[in-house]
C-alpha cells in the first residue's frame, strides 16, 4: 500500500513538474483581448516569458525572442524567475523521491527511505508555491488591467492558456507532494505492534529460581 501511494504521489507530482516546463516554455501568459474594437482583428497577440508572438488571420505565426529583459512588465520578470527556480527544485525533488521509492535499491534503510520521501514531498510542495505565486501574480495583473478604464483597449489582456497549464501543473505537484509526505509518515507506523510477555525462569523443579536464593 505505501508502494502505491509512494507511486501515485510521485506521478502526480512529475506531471507537475512536465507541466512546469510547458508553462514556462508556451508565449500564451497573455492573449489579445476581444473587447470593443478589437472584436474583429487580422492579427492576435501572444506574450510569455521569452517571446511575443503574433497570430496572422492569414494562419501565419511570427514569433520574436526578448531582445531585453526591460521589454517585459514586473510581473513578468518576476515569474520568469520563480518559474525557472521552481523547475529546478521539482527537478531535485524528483530525482530525492526515486533514491527513496521502495522500488529503487539506492537506500537499503526501509526508515531511512521513508524520510527521503517525505523530503521529496516537500520540496514538490515548495516548488508548487513557487509556481503558484507567478502564475497567480500575473493572472491578477491581467485582470486589473482588463477592468482598467485607463488601458487602452488595444492594450487589455486575457489569461492564456500557459496559465491555466501552470493552476493545474501547480495543483498537482501539491497533491502529489503532500502524498509523498503522507506515504513517508504512515509507513514508519508499525501497523501491527508487538506485545511482549515477561518469561519466569523456573528451576529444575518447577520452581522460580528465587525461591532457591
Amino acid at each position: 500500500a505505501m508502494m502505491t501511494m509512494q507511486t501515485g504521489g510521485l506521478t502526480m507530482a512529475t506531471l507537475g513538474w512536465l507541466g512546469s516546463i510547458l508553462t514556462c516554455a508556451l508565449p500564451m501568459w497573455k492573449v489579445t483581448a476581444f473587447i470593443g474594437s478589437n472584436i474583429v482583428v487580422a492579427q492576435v497577440f501572444w506574450e510569455g516569458l521569452w517571446m511575443n508572438c503574433v497570430y496572422e488571420s492569414t494562419g501565419q505565426m511570427q514569433c520574436k525572442a526578448y531582445d531585453s529583459l526591460l521589454e517585459l512588465t514586473s510581473d513578468l520578470q518576476a515569474a520568469r524567475a520563480l518559474v525557472v527556480t521552481s523547475i529546478f527544485v521539482a527537478f531535485l525533488a524528483f530525482f530525492i523521491a526515486l533514491s527513496g521509492a521502495d522500488c529503487t535499491r539506492c537506500v537499503d534503510d526501509n526508515g531511512t527511505k521513508t524520510r527521503i520521501s517525505a523530503v521529496a514531498g516537500v520540496i514538490f510542495i515548495m516548488a508548487s508555491i513557487m509556481l503558484l505565486i507567478p502564475v497567480s501574480w500575473s493572472a491578477n495583473s491581467i485582470v486589473s488591467n482588463f477592468y482598467n478604464p485607463m488601458v487602452p483597449e488595444a492594450l487589455k489582456r486575457e489569461l492564456g492558456a500557459a496559465l491555466y497549464i501552470g493552476w493545474a501543473s501547480s495543483a498537482l505537484q501539491l497533491f502529489g507532494g503532500g502524498v509523498l509526505c503522507c506515504s513517508g509518515s504512515q509507513s514508519q507506523q508499525d501497523p501491527y505492534p508487538k506485545k511482549y510477555r515477561a518469561v519466569k525462569t523456573c528451576g529444575p523443579m518447577g520452581y522460580a529460581m528465587k525461591d532457591y536464593v
